[in-house]
């Protein structure tokens, strides 16, 4: 597509030039590169802006995530469209804005009917180019009321792991978990895999390590997916969910082995967190994180902390001082199930 590749040299000739700048401000990037942008690509004005955007964005992201200055090269063809200007969808019609015109072509709503009659809205497209065919990725958004805490009528505890991805308990006593020993065996799998294909060093290679790093990440956004929405259909309305704070969980890679940092650190626990928030949100339930300091230590029988009580290796916890027993996971979603209710008494009676 004529359009995509001149998109895409656009964005690599501005990434260049915010690169060597270090400018992320996008009206002196505007001023400077806007009609240059225009002449030498061909790209129409708001092509043209929305290189300009787009370079930006990548730039800030990697710096928020913390990458070191570097330059981003744009490979893949793609394409940003902004609604109702590069792109609209009007009864049976898709319009799409391109350099050469307008392409208009019918579409299909079978299993989307709710966004067109739900007052969902349409946010910017990214047309990309995947398994030799076109794909068109539309964000949609629409806006939820939050369950206020005062409504909350059941708390459940949510602990994440890898042995179980979720162990969760309700305010029933019910604890229910989500095994995910397949899934770990499968990430040793994709690490020894990767591996292999590093120590090969050929090109083919490489290529075969973006496919497979992202079909890894399809892989576990897919899992995420899937247990939060049992999560949120498995309990009602007005129920808080109590999740762990783990967004520091990389920074304790020095306290494990080399051999197991990647399958001890590197799932997509943030996602999940994501994933249920707004899943949540939309079902009338409420999310909310808490320190995770002391959940795995703390007995919640009798409420004495020790690092003694648990015992990783054999997934148990035993409290040194009343001998109650259980599963280490489960004491650590009873904890956050018990932090949420302390919330919600504290909050409701302003104690």
């Amino acid at each position: 597509m004529v359009t995509t590749r001149s998109y895409r040299k656009a964005c690599n000739f501005v990434s260049r030039k915010i690169f060597e700048t270090k400018m992320l401000k996008q009206r002196p990037i505007h001023d400077l590169y806007y009609h240059e942008l225009r002449s030498a690509f061909g790209l129409k004005s708001q092509m043209a802006q929305s290189v300009i955007k787009t370079v930006i964005a990548r730039y800030k992201s990697a710096k928020s995530n913390g990458h070191d200055w570097s330059l981003i090269r744009f490979q893949n063809p793609e394409y940003d469209l902004v609604w109702n200007r590069d792109y609209s969808l009007v009864q049976d019609t898709f319009s799409v804005n391109t350099i050469d015109g307008r392409i208009k072509c019918s579409y299909e709503t079978k299993g989307t009917e709710h966004f067109f009659v739900d007052n969902w809205k349409f946010g910017t497209a990214k047309v990309v180019f995947q398994h030799k065919k076109w794909f068109l990725h539309i964000p949609m958004t629409k806006a939820f009321s939050e369950l206020q805490d005062e409504d909350v009528s059941q708390v459940v505890g949510i602990d994440l792991g890898l042995n179980f991805l979720a162990t969760t308990y309700d305010s029933q006593g019910k604890t229910l978990f989500y095994n995910g020993k397949s899934f770990k065996h499968k990430r040793a799998k994709y690490k020894a895999l990767r591996k292999q294909l590093q120590q090969k060093q050929t090109a083919s290679a490489r290529r075969r390590l973006q496919s497979i790093g992202s079909r890894e990440n399809r892989w576990m956004m897919d899992i995420n997916h899937r247990i939060t929405k049992a999560l949120v259909n498995q309990y009602g309305d007005h129920t808080l969910f109590v999740l762990e704070d783990l967004q520091g969980v990389r920074h304790a890679t020095e306290k494990v082995k080399v051999c197991n940092r990647y399958v001890s650190v590197s799932w997509a626990f943030y996602q999940f967190r994501r994933m249920l928030e707004y899943k949540a949100r939309m079902n009338r339930q409420k999310v909310m994180v808490v320190n995770p300091k002391y959940t795995s230590q703390t007995c919640p029988n009798c409420g004495h902390v020790e690092k003694s009580n648990r015992d990783k290796k054999k997934h148990l916890f035993c409290c040194k001082n009343c001998h109650y027993r259980s599963n280490d996971d489960r004491i650590g979603a009873m904890n956050l199930q018990r932090l949420g209710i302390e919330y919600i008494v504290e909050v409701t009676t302003g104690a």
